[in-house]
């Protein structure tokens, strides 16, 4: 393969710069891919580009897996706005959860809940809370952030397809090493060793409920929260949400719409997809931790969905509210809800494409292994897997280019486990933070897409929270690397580290535009 260098480097960047300045991700991501074309071939490109288009469908199962589950999630909702089921959640949720407070935790405990797959965890929180916080004014930029920060952090910290990856990737990594089989420590020990060096993770979770529990806000996301506030514009004017349920389909017409038209598909989706799961990963005579990381979710999520689909045409029939051929006509108008999701999708791979093809990775990679000082390589490790992931927009790729570099560089500098369960923590870390930062990531599109926001403008105000989270992180991270002092007596520190750089920018910032620095907890007024 030829070697480009740090041209590499072009294509991704191309289109994460143009999409956070002009706020039009399709054009910036194909712009992007079109750049890899050119560096690749040396020429116009045009065939190279659109090959990897389709590359980023056709020669991946579990890509056209995921746009199965899509376009599925976009029936299932379709379906529950026409059959009430939102409207019915949204008017019990509202007569319980009165203030912006309640409403933003429960958000945050759902997604704390929701922790075996971010997927899932993205596309039942964000459709489940996306009305009751747009009747209490919340902007779908807050909303998207509770659910992007709570969503990957927390399926990297308890059994998930996340885990079943890395694992993987761990044990990829010690085979490089020159350590006998009989010498290599079980893999999930290794990652259960690394959960307090996962610290990115940790922190970003800690941060939304920092954020919630205070109510304050910093950058443009106090802009997008005090637009929701005082106007009820949940949205800002011109952007483009992933979704509109409500423009494309019109209005249910349901007098009384019932609550189980909402939560009955939501349960068949966890039960079918959490059963199939366990389904797939089962062999006989297998253990319960075998089992599920062994366990196929993509086609989880598929079967899930579908399942969904299937119990909302059941309730259609059974309560009279929709006909087999209105059901499924609304299927289909469901599939064209994800569109926008689905194209974003689509070209946020073939970027992965393009720099796979061009080495990106391993050029950043090899870059980074220059620094080796066993105290500082944590967090040089933490923003090498942040920058591949956020040039990439693939936490799993990521983990795939420097978990099996970093477990024998680890071992070969410091010949401990020790070293090795850290630097697996600060490639979960890393990848996270990226992926939270880029808009390019399949999370970050899936976040805004089931949250209804505007993509660009979800990483946009969600950006300001990561790298203040991702700078704790590393301060934290090089104080081990210096002290060896217990990560779980410096993660209280860190937190504390939050709250107070949660109060004092936000008092800054507020300061700044003359403005109070919290919000009233009132609903702002609206014509429904």
């Amino acid at each position: 393969m030829a070697e480009f260098g740090a041209l590499s480097l072009v294509p991704p960047l191309l289109a994460i710069g143009l999409a956070i300045v002009t706020r039009k991700a399709v054009l910036s991501l194909f712009l992007g891919v079109w750049a890899g074309g050119v560096v690749y071939t040396g020429s116009l490109g045009l065939r190279q580009t659109f090959d990897w288009i389709a590359a980023a469908i056709g020669e991946s199962t579990f890509h056209a897996q995921i746009l199965i589950f899509t376009l599925l999630l976009g029936s299932a909702v379709a379906m529950i706005w026409r059959l009430g089921g939102s409207h019915a959640v949204r008017d019990w949720a509202i007569a319980r959860l009165d203030t912006r407070r309640k409403v933003a935790a429960v958000t945050w405990l759902l997604g704390l809940l929701l922790f075996f797959d971010d997927y899932a965890n993205t596309a039942v929180v964000g459709s489940t809370m996306r009305d009751v916080s747009d009747h209490l004014g919340i902007s779908r930029e807050k909303l998207s952030y509770l659910v992007d920060s709570t969503a990957a952090p927390v399926s990297t910290l308890a059994i998930s397809s996340w885990v079943a990856f890395q694992l993987s990737m761990i044990e990829s990594g010690y085979e490089a090493t020159d350590l006998a089989a009989s010498e290599v420590p079980n893999a999930f020990g290794v990652f259960l060793q690394s959960i307090p060096y996962n610290v990115y993770a940790i922190l970003a979770i800690a941060m939304v409920g920092i954020v919630v529990v205070s109510e304050r806000d910093y950058g443009e996301m106090l802009t997008a929260e005090r637009r929701a506030a005082e106007t009820g514009e949940v949205t800002r004017p011109g952007g483009r949400p992933m979704q509109n349920v409500a423009a494309e389909l019109g209005e249910p017409n349901v007098e009384r719409p019932r609550l189980f038209s909402f939560f009955l598909p939501i349960g068949v989706l966890i039960a079918v997809t959490v059963g199939t799961a366990l389904w797939t990963g089962y062999t006989p005579g297998a253990s319960l931790y075998d089992t599920i990381t062994g366990a196929d979710y993509a086609v989880a999520l598929i079967f899930g969905s579908f399942a969904m689909v299937v119990s909302t045409y059941i309730i259609g029939a059974a309560t009279g509210v929709m006909g087999l051929g209105e059901s499924v006509d609304t299927t289909i108008d469901g599939f064209g809800v994800m569109l926008i999701a689905v194209t974003i999708l689509v070209l946020a791979w073939a970027i992965g494409n393009v720099v796979e093809a061009l080495g990106t990775g391993e050029y950043v990679g090899g870059v980074a292994q220059q620094v080796l000082s066993p105290a500082l390589l944590p967090v040089v490790v933490l923003f090498t897997a942040a920058f591949i992931a956020f040039s990439t927009g693939s936490s799993w790729g990521t983990m795939a280019i420097v978990t099996p570099i970093a477990v024998p560089v680890a071992w070969d500098l410091t010949g401990t486990h020790t070293m090795v369960a850290a630097l697996v923590g600060a490639v979960f870390s890393g990848a996270i933070f990226g992926d939270h930062a880029s808009p390019i990531s399949d999370t970050t599109v899936l976040s805004a897409t089931f949250t209804g926001a505007d993509l660009v403008d979800h990483v946009r105000t969600q950006l300001y929270y990561a790298v203040t989270v991702v700078l704790v992180a590393a301060t934290l991270l090089v104080a081990w690397g210096y002290t060896r002092v217990s990560p779980w007596l410096l993660l209280p520190i860190g937190v504390l580290m939050l709250v107070g750089l949660v109060y004092g920018l936000s008092t800054l910032d507020a300061r700044r535009r003359g403005i109070d620095p919290t919000l009233p907890d009132e609903p702002p007024e609206r014509d429904d």
